[in-house]
């Protein structure tokens, strides 16, 4: 069975390295030179805790004609990049083909089913912690789950991954998997950026852990609004018990920021702020982190 990840960044290392020591044959698209130099040379690595590192060789492309016809896909880029993942799957998806967005904040999963059709999209979310060290290089963060709406054609896959040692569940209700870890991305991820600091730490200092609590609530109020179930009923103790378990972690956010590289603020504050307009719901501190971010670093 051939896999296609879609990205070469912390991720989709994490998730090549897995899948081809499962015996999977897994090939890499991407535009990042860097990242797909050294995954060419290198290989997908795994550094563990005790700096122990693991090289798992993979097909390294930039150029969708040379996956044509693949069956199985798996979309592992930041959401600026999406529709250009998107060009780059319709000319080498199979018409009875998959492609799986486990990416961060709103919008991704609309991007693709326009270029790919309804019938070829499952939406995912992921919440596996992972840092790029350097290009081709990641270090796990912490274990967490696959959640992905339930689909015809996602056995093989389902398969694929649970081989690989990912926790796998299929849902009914992918959108409440998402708004309810966007609800964390929107607490943790600006602030850490902001304040270039790892996510427990957000916990230390009050008027964080305060700003946390609000960027929650608000956003919150407009997956309410939008009449989403989300998987938790206080989402303020919510984002701070994630940012307990993860208190070490750099979150994506930072690690960009940090790299000078764009962020995804669009798809996450930006979007709930956005969301938040049309239902008339005011949300003052997602949309400031919103605009501190994209102060920060490039528009992707």
């Amino acid at each position: 069975m051939d896999i296609l990840i879609v990205g070469t960044g912390a991720l989709a290392t994490l998730f090549a390295a897995r899948l081809t020591s499962s015996g999977y044959r897994v090939t890499i698209l991407g535009t990042w030179p860097e990242g797909l130099n050294a995954l060419r040379l290198n290989g997908a690595r795994l550094m563990d805790a005790n700096g122990d590192e693991q090289r798992f060789s993979v097909r390294v492309t930039d150029n969708p004609k040379e996956c044509r016809g693949i069956k199985h896909a798996i979309v592992l880029v930041k959401s600026w990049q999406t529709e250009r993942a998107a060009h780059q799957l319709k000319e080498c998806l199979a018409d009875d083909g998959l492609a799986i967005t486990l990416q961060n904040g709103l919008g991704n999963r609309e991007i693709l089913v326009n270029e790919l059709g309804e019938s070829r999209v499952a939406l995912g979310t992921i919440t596996i912690g992972a840092t790029l060290l350097e290009p081709g290089l990641v270090k796990v963060g912490g274990e967490g789950k696959i959640s992905i709406e339930a689909h015809p054609a996602i056995g093989a896959i389902k398969e694929a991954l649970k081989s690989a040692d990912f926790k796998v569940e299929i849902v009914d209700d992918a959108r409440s998997m998402v708004w309810s870890k966007l609800i964390v991305n929107a607490a943790i991820n600006p602030l850490t950026a902001l304040l270039k600091v790892p996510n427990g730490e957000l916990l230390e200092r009050p008027t964080a852990r305060g700003l946390m609590r609000a960027l929650a609530e608000e956003a919150a109020s407009v997956a309410s609004a939008e009449k989403i179930i989300l998987s938790f009923r206080d989402p303020a103790a919510a984002v701070e018990e994630v940012a307990r378990k993860t208190a070490a972690n750099h979150s994506s956010m930072l690690q960009d920021i940090l790299r000078g590289a764009p962020t995804e603020i669009d798809a996450i504050s930006g979007a709930i702020t956005r969301i938040g307009q049309r239902h008339y719901i005011p949300t003052p501190i997602n949309y400031a982190c919103w605009q501190l971010v994209l102060a920060l670093a490039p528009r992707g």
